[in-house]
């Protein structure tokens, strides 16, 4: 189960390479003349001893929730004042912000799913803070909005958290998930009315409903209801699976499976097509590592059997043919194939591989129309190819350019299917595909008025330290000068197996509008090259994460794209674990860190939340030779006093349930207390009625994306170009930093 998120961003620009290229200021400009005077951060004196090491924690105390502890809450006031009076005094502030919110002022679309002979997607209009679910009962019949979360709160901050709709089509599941939190309740709606039922199902998290083939009730996972007080901190354990029928009470639901000897195990129910079997997906982390338990549903007092006993690999179910499941799995194939286990005849030595591992990563496959619909990954850029149920192949989907493709759900009885493609400088277009002929017809296209001959979009390789080839995607405006003056941006994540693909987003096309160079590296611990990938960046190895993030920073900078004073890193979640780690093993390196809701404290992530969920990537300090390697790159702990770091903007948010919000505050504290370099701000962000990133409204996301441009307009004494920016933009000396 992986647990990362993506902000939506989208871009337009018809102007000339000329107004884009990034001038130097006045030297001197901008400058603040004296040390930022930060808020007072109380010292205390917890120390504790793993292992026979004495790690101090002087800054225990920010752990505690915002809403539990006047303290913090006070503390996090005074942050947030600071910061706030740094980004209103930046003059191009202003103006980034309303070129942003034009950029994203367009309708944008989902691939719809097709259930019971109806389509639903979604929808927004342009700067709309939800997206809106509508269902079409045809493909010829006019679209109706079905779920509007815009109006479930005054700001937007109550979001539409996922849909199930039941087999035959009568009933829809959705789930509002509030504040950003990942706590999400369950409702049930009439679909052809419109109405709401008083079913109710809370207290769940990371899964969705999976319905009965009557329709009359669905399975779902859910943990027991929070003590008062740690609703956002409480760890996540004692996960239960459950049968809810449609108008019973939540307190009358069935209890259909627990393992209270194992609190560490959580369940995701998947009702098989046929409505058959129900398979239970067990796992304990964030691995793709999985057991897995089969119900006959036609058995009325049958309970879940085990079909694989272990967690040693991945099973992941692609469909069934009767008695016959198929699963994506790695075993014995660390880039993916497809196997069918007979539950007849379910022992190892008789499963049967349909799709054979590949020189391609398999990334997802799915079963409709009677086909298998396989999506890899080679060299990063997405592969569609289509299989026969006895895996002969058929054809292979083309798509218009080098980029990344989602969707492709349905049925075995569907004729048709419904994908997304993107690259840097394609934006989101849908396309319906005829499984019979093969041919991909366009259903909805971005709208966004720019000129895609405009960029360069290219991929290279390089070096780690050990040696290891990794990938790097770069974008810039055509005609970019490799003079080692380009500002910037690298991004990356390394982590949980997520592949980093080359997707459209609005904000780095406007980084690049803005003349900047926008680079993606592809980190070992990522899913780019399959489980040998993740494996080679994960616990003991966690450091060939950063040492390929180092490098891909040198490479730049050795290239002649940029210089270290011109290059940020920006990384969120894991993410903003590795900003963390690079920018206190290499400050000399960066200009400029923007790490997002970071996983900050290596020693203590596993107490809180999901954090326990972790361990199975990046180890735990309970495990001696562990607790070593996370020490010695652990962010927190690697901050040293006298430094002089860059010039840092950590975003963070008080209801993120995920990482919490104490990682970011303990980072920055110690940060603030420790560097040495006067004119270097080190500021943090806190968002209110925020989480992890998930769900975030449309407006807070183009508050957060202005807000880290223009940091980086300021550090890099950046102008921004004035016919798109406005004539009011140049740069302008700003004495009120002199008395921060």
């Amino acid at each position: 189960m992986t647990t990362h998120c993506h902000v939506f961003s989208w871009f337009l620009s018809v102007l000339t390479l000329s107004l884009f290229c990034l001038l130097e200021r006045p030297t001197g400009a901008g400058e603040p003349s004296a040390r930022f005077v930060y808020p007072k951060t109380r010292r205390g004196d917890v120390v504790d001893t793993y292992h026979g090491v004495r790690v101090p924690d002087p800054y225990r105390w920010l752990e505690q929730d915002i809403r539990e502890s006047k303290e913090v809450a006070d503390w996090v006031a005074a942050q947030n004042q600071l910061t706030t009076e740094f980004l209103a005094s930046i003059p191009e502030r202003d103006a980034i912000r309303r070129r942003l919110a034009m950029l994203w002022n367009y309708p944008k679309y989902s691939a719809p799913v097709k259930v019971a002979g109806r389509y639903y997607y979604l929808k927004n209009d342009g700067l709309q803070n939800q997206n809106v679910l509508y269902v079409m009962d045809s493909l010829e019949a006019e679209p109706r909005a079905l779920i509007d979360p815009n109006h479930w709160s005054a700001d937007g901050t109550v979001a539409l958290a996922g849909i199930a709709p039941s087999d035959e089509g009568k009933y829809l599941a959705y789930g509002r998930a509030e504040a950003g939190s990942d706590w999400t309740t369950w409702r049930v709606m009439d679909v052809a009315t419109g109405e709401t039922l008083p079913d109710e199902v809370r207290w769940t998290k990371f899964g969705k409903p999976s319905w009965t083939a009557d329709g009359r009730g669905f399975f779902y996972g859910r943990y027991d209801e929070p003590k008062p007080g740690e609703t956002f901190q409480q760890l996540n354990l004692n996960h239960k699976l459950f049968y809810h029928r449609i108008g019973a009470s939540q307190a009358d639901d069935v209890l259909v499976y627990q393992r209270p000897d194992h609190p560490d195990w959580s369940f995701i129910p998947a009702v098989t097509e046929d409505g058959r079997y129900l398979v239970v997906t067990v796992h304990r982390g964030t691995d793709q590592k999985y057991r897995i338990l089969v119900r006959d549903l036609e058995e009325p007092y049958a309970m879940p059997v085990e079909l694989v006993g272990d967690f040693d690999n991945e099973y992941t179910l692609v469909g069934n043919d009767g008695s016959v499941l198929f699963f994506k799995t790695d075993l014995d194939a660390p880039r993916g194939r497809v196997v069918a286990i007979d539950l007849r005849q379910p022992e190892r030595e008789q499963w049967l591989t349909i799709l054979p591992e590949d020189q391609a990563t398999l990334a997802d496959v799915n079963l409709v129309g009677n086909l298998f619909v396989a999506q890899y990954l080679l060299d990063v850029k997405s592969q569609v190819r289509v299989f026969t149920t006895d895996g002969r192949f058929v054809r292979e989907v083309k798509l218009p350019a080098i980029g990344a493709t989602s969707g492709f759900a349905g049925r075995r009885t569907d004729n048709e299917t419904f994908y997304s493609f993107s690259s840097f400088t394609v934006p989101p277009t849908v396309y319906r595909y005829d499984l019979i002929t093969g041919t991909s017809v366009l259903f909805r296209r971005a709208e966004v008025k720019f000129n895609p001959d405009d960029y360069a979009v290219e991929q290279v390789f390089y070096r780690s330290k050990d040696g290891t080839r990794v990938p790097m995607f770069l974008a810039y405006r055509k005609g970019v000068k490799l003079d080692g003056t380009n500002p910037t941006l690298l991004y990356g994540y390394g982590g949980f197996g997520v592949s980093m693909q080359p997707e459209f987003r609005v904000s780095r096309l406007l980084w690049m509008e803005m003349g900047g160079v926008f680079a993606v590296a592809n980190l070992r611990g990522g899913g780019e090259y399959g489980e040998a990938w993740h494996e080679a960046g994960k616990k003991l190895k966690k450091q060939n994460v950063f040492d390929d993030f180092i490098a891909a920073a040198e490479w730049l900078v050795d290239k002649k794209y940029t210089k270290p004073s011109r290059l940020a890193v920006l990384g969120g979640s894991n993410g903003g674990l590795l900003v963390g780690a690079v920018m206190t093993q290499r400050p000399d390196l960066f200009g400029a860190c923007l790490p997002a809701v970071g996983v900050m404290d290596m020693l203590r992530f596993q107490k809180f939340t999901a954090g326990r969920y972790w361990v199975d990537d990046y180890g735990s300090s309970d495990d001696p030779r562990e607790f070593e390697a996370l020490l010695a790159y652990s962010p927190y702990h690697n901050v040293t006093q006298g430094t002089k770091y860059p010039p840092t903007l950590a975003a963070t948010a008080d209801t993120d349930d995920r990482v919490v919000p104490g990682h970011s505050f303990k980072f920055m504290a110690a940060l603030q207390a420790a560097q040495a370099d006067d004119a270097a701000p080190v500021l943090l962000r806190i968002e209110s009625r925020a989480g992890h990133g998930g769900a975030t409204p449309t407006s807070k996301q183009i508050e957060l994306t202005a807000d880290l441009y223009a940091f980086l307009v300021e550090v890099f004494d950046m102008r921004l170009p004035e016919e798109s920016f406005g004539k009011n933009n140049t740069p302008a000396t700003h004495a009120a930093h002199a008395t921060r």
